[in-house]
């Protein structure tokens, strides 16, 4: 019997080049949680350097647990870790008001252990992600992940120099010479468009003077994270509420993440896989919490990039947490990485979160739209979720809780396309409803669900 090609080994050579490239995609966003949350509450460069190392470490053990997978723990299929950006605002609040580092673990903890009793609830629920709801989702994923690519293009958010032409050239040089091998390469060069198109964008900025590798100096040579290094995990009631409100966030977010890789790998995910990969998320939140870092979820950015390649293997994202793994004990590697200046990797996110929303289109193209409401459900739930996207501000005024959940663009988006696939395609309607070309209301259900249950 011939393999999947999501279980297939490609040769050495080919692991180690696309591993790489999947973790060059994630790698900025993979440092950002703990450089926000550790400025946030003032830590020295000593205590930011161990946050990072250590979000690395459990970046990798997180990636390897999700892809290989033992027991129950695991989705066994190419979906990269990392910490959510949900969980910022919640944990800079808890670090900055007297609970500092201590709380936020505990809090980190608990989270994670409620999620993997929550996995095998939401494993059921996926009957309530029609085509119809997972291509609005991965198309939300897509919209609202360009922004962070516009930022790097731009030079980083923050950055003195943000948005000066010399930046933008780079990016749109990056994002030609992708396109470029993605084009005119043969297959196998093509397939690391991504990895060639960051490493000459490098090779240019490094005479340009885009690069600065003076921290690749001051950084280590060995960084082992010990548990519980800044104190024994305290428990805090707020902060352990406004975890758990993340940790559902996250695993909506997680959620979209695996259906959108299951649709690109075509291994599409059943109950039992799905609840699965909440439970490793699960898990490596608690690991998280032990080993000095935050909570954890599959990055979608990594999604596009599965996309846009055509690699299904899981076995070359398990090559990508090995990598990890490997920055995370080695502080001087990790800095090299950190020094690839953001407009290269702001050139290629643009061509990696597009994809993801291209993905979304394709699936939405299963979608009859005829006689039905289901416009109405995709029109207004991307509006949900572009929403904080593109008004950042929105819901200031808001309550914490509120502000975690809908804050994020893809569960703000999802939630939305949840609820009005159920009110629209579930809910009993009017004997005799009918749209203007005679079609009944209520047997959208039907054709929504179909490609869904013609593959199980």
């Amino acid at each position: 019997m011939t393999k999947h090609p999501v279980d297939e080994v490609p040769p050495a050579r080919h692991l180690l080049a696309f591993g790489l490239q999947h973790v060059l995609a994630m790698y900025a966003g993979a440092v950002a949680v703990p450089l926000i949350v550790g400025s946030a509450m003032k830590l020295s460069p000593a205590d930011l350097a161990y946050l990072i190392t250590a979000d690395l470490l459990v970046c990798g053990v997180a990636t390897l647990i999700q892809c290989v997978g033992f027991w129950r723990f695991g989705v066994r299929l190419p979906i990269m870790q990392g910490c959510t950006f949900a969980a910022v605002s919640p944990m800079v609040l808890i670090g900055t008001t007297g609970g500092g580092l201590p709380a936020i673990y505990g809090s980190v903890i608990v989270a994670g252990l409620a999620i993997m009793l929550l996995a095998p609830v939401f494993g059921r629920l996926l009957r309530f992600f029609p085509p119809l709801v997972t291509g609005t989702v991965i198309l939300i994923i897509g919209i609202s992940l360009l922004p962070v690519a516009g930022n790097w293009a731009a030079g980083g958010a923050g950055s003195a120099d943000f948005g000066e032409p010399k930046n933008l050239g780079l990016a749109l040089f990056v994002l030609l010479v992708v396109l470029g091998v993605q084009r005119f390469a043969p297959a196998f060069l093509s397939r690391v468009a991504v990895l060639i198109g960051i490493g000459v964008g490098l090779a240019v900025a490094v005479p340009f003077g885009f690069t600065d590798f003076a921290g690749v100096g001051d950084a280590d040579w060995l960084g082992i994270s010990t548990p519980f290094h800044f104190g024994a995990p305290t428990f805090e009631a707020s902060a352990i509420a406004s975890m758990l409100v993340v940790a559902l966030v996250t695993m909506t977010e997680t959620t979209g993440d695996l259906i959108a890789v299951g649709e690109m790998t075509d291994r599409r995910v059943e109950p039992r896989p799905l609840a699965d990969g909440l439970r490793a998320d699960g898990l490596s939140t608690v690991l998280g919490g032990v080993f000095n870092t935050f909570p954890y979820t599959a990055y979608a950015q990594n999604v596009g990039l599965v996309g846009m390649t055509r690699v299904r293997s899981r076995w070359v994202v398990a090559t990508a947490g090995a990598i990890l793994v490997l920055l995370g004990l080695l502080p001087k590697l990790g800095a090299v990485v950190a020094a690839i200046p953001a407009p290269v990797l702001g050139g290629a996110g643009l061509v990696m979160f597009g994809t993801v929303a291209a993905s979304g289109l394709r699936t939405l193209a299963q979608v009859d739209f005829k006689g039905n409401h289901n416009l109405t459900v995709v029109a207004v739930s991307v509006a949900m979720g572009v929403l904080p996207v593109g008004v950042p501000t929105v819901y200031d005024k808001f309550p914490d809780w509120f502000q975690t959940v809908m804050n994020s663009g893809i569960s703000a988006g999802c939630l939305t396309a949840i609820v009005l696939n159920l009110l629209f395609n579930h809910l009993p309607t009017k004997a005799g409803s009918a749209e203007p070309d005679g079609l009944p209301v209520g047997g959208a259900e039907q054709r929504v669900q179909q490609p869904r249950e013609e593959a199980v």
